[in-house]
């Protein structure tokens, strides 16, 4: 049995394109944002507001492509709306307009995510869903990988030229599109009789889920709460020393070992089993930010953004096969996407809590209060019994 379909292998493509136009202005959004009126205020209210919107949109659409039992549809529009949004960025360079095309792509995130991972759920057994997920994580990440890259290419030969990049960034955006209409929405009819979906009757699932369902996502949660943005870490590096340069080269290495080792840390889960491999990325976790917490040199935290990027590629994909595992078919979508909309809240508390931690204790306090955390869940991990739905 081909264990990786042409379904999976063209969602994949489309994660790496979007990936790619996103990441594609990573190294200058902060940028673009202050010099067309941003300050950091409203730079993170507009990133508040659009994960927000990003994260209560998974469960929202989550629940209606379960209770319609269509996908590519969610899929199709959620990636169009992505690659829409980019260039809408740079065609009026006002905050406003700027708010509302960043929260479009958002919004086009929560409404495909759910419907995406529910088709590649099916697309794979019990048996094969850590190396599945592992393999879209990875194509997923290369895109985070080559969207930098391509960025820095570009800047290095036309300098300041911002807008022009959005304009690029549509290019790979409206690839993966393309993509999208050559995947078949093999759900012919649907899973459950139609009928009216509230914008929160995703939080229903969470009450009618199975027990196994509530342990593992609570906690998740909990982890959520300590997994401060990454933006942190980039922070410390610079703090450290690290050049401008030097830290988009550290972003983009982590992205590299993640990408890499995901489907291989995949395939090594349908082995050993999921909740292992989830358990062992929790711990590279707290060694990650024990390592930043405790400092040292340029190379060390070189060695710590390696460590790092196992850690992601550990647990990631891994989460979502694991949580594909324990819920019943038809309600994979909204499973993954309740989880998705919690997750967002919380990690909105988790930046909110570490800046808080980093301000008043200082940047030592903050990772290291993330480490305990995630040994903390470790141990409560090993305790929460995994079994596959039949």
């Amino acid at each position: 049995m081909k264990v990786i379909t042409r379904t999976v292998w063209i969602l994949s493509l489309v994660s790496l394109f979007t990936d790619m136009a996103s990441e594609m202005l990573y190294p200058v959004m902060p940028v673009y944002l202050q010099r067309i009126g941003f300050s950091v205020v409203m730079i993170g209210l507009l990133e508040g507001v659009a994960e927000a919107t990003a994260g209560l949109s998974k469960g929202y659409f989550g629940k209606l492509s379960d209770a319609t039992g269509r996908r590519m549809p969610f899929v199709q529009v959620g990636y169009a709306l992505s690659a829409i949004s980019k260039p809408l960025m740079a065609i009026f360079a006002v905050p406003i307009w700027v708010f509302a095309a960043r929260t479009l792509d958002r919004f086009g995130k929560g409404l495909r995510t759910g419907a995406r991972d529910a088709i590649i759920s099916a697309e794979a057994t019990p048996q094969t869903k850590g190396r599945i997920f592992g393999f879209h994580r990875s194509m997923d990440t290369l895109g985070a990988v080559a969207g930098p890259c391509l960025a820095l290419v570009y800047l290095y030969f036309y300098p300041v030229h911002y807008k022009e990049l959005f304009l690029i960034a549509f290019l790979p955006g409206m690839a993966a599109f393309a993509c999208t209409l050559l995947v078949r929405d093999k759900q012919a009819k649907p899973l459950t009789p139609a009928k009216r979906v509230s914008f929160f009757s995703f939080l229903h699932f969470w009450k009618q889920s199975p027990g196994n369902y509530k342990r593992l996502v609570g906690g998740l949660l909990f982890f959520t709460l300590f997994n401060s943005s990454d933006v942190f870490l980039l922070l410390m590096a610079r703090k450290a020393g690290l050049s401008d340069t030097g830290v988009v080269g550290a972003y983009i290495f982590y992205n590299l070992v993640y990408a890499a080792a995901a489907y291989p840390i995949g395939i090594l889960g349908d082995k050993i089993g999921l909740k292992r491999i989830f358990i062992v990325g929790l711990l590279l976790f707290a060694l990650t930010y024990a390592g930043f917490a405790a400092g040292g040199s340029l190379w060390v935290y070189y060695a710590l953004f390696f460590v790092y990027g196992l850690y992601a590629a550990a647990t990631e994909g891994v989460s979502k096969a694991w949580i594909s595992n324990i819920v019943p078919k038809q309600d994979v979508a909204t499973a993954i996407g309740t989880y998705s909309a919690f997750q967002s809240i919380c990690a909105l508390v988790a930046s909110s809590l570490a800046g808080a931690l980093w301000f008043s204790f200082g940047p030592a306090v903050a990772f290291t209060a993330s480490a305990v955390a995630a040994v903390v869940v470790a141990v409560y991990m090993a305790q929460v019994p995994y079994e596959a739905h039949k």
